[in-house]
């Protein structure tokens, strides 16, 4: 069954959503690795932290991508 046009843009948006979190996870990783370079383990483990919850973020948002994919969430009009 083909997606209806709300439901696409809903996949698009999610898709779009979930990159925002992937790529400041990256971000942070390299800063993590500065800061272990630099000597400051407790500032690299904590921002280690936080990119590992934007991953998390990040998976979600694709899952969610996935199930509009597969029809399983449909986005209606508007009322």
């Amino acid at each position: 069954m083909a997606l209806t046009k709300p439901s696409q843009q809903l996949r698009r948006d999610l898709n779009e959503a979930a990159a925002l979190p992937k790529w400041s996870g990256v971000d942070l990783f390299v800063f993590a690795k500065r800061l272990l370079a630099a000597g400051d383990e407790q500032g690299a483990n904590d921002l280690m932290k936080i990119a590992l919850s934007l991953q998390e973020a990040e998976d979600k948002l694709a899952g969610y991508a996935d199930e509009v994919k597969a029809g399983r969430i449909v986005r209606g009009k508007a009322e």
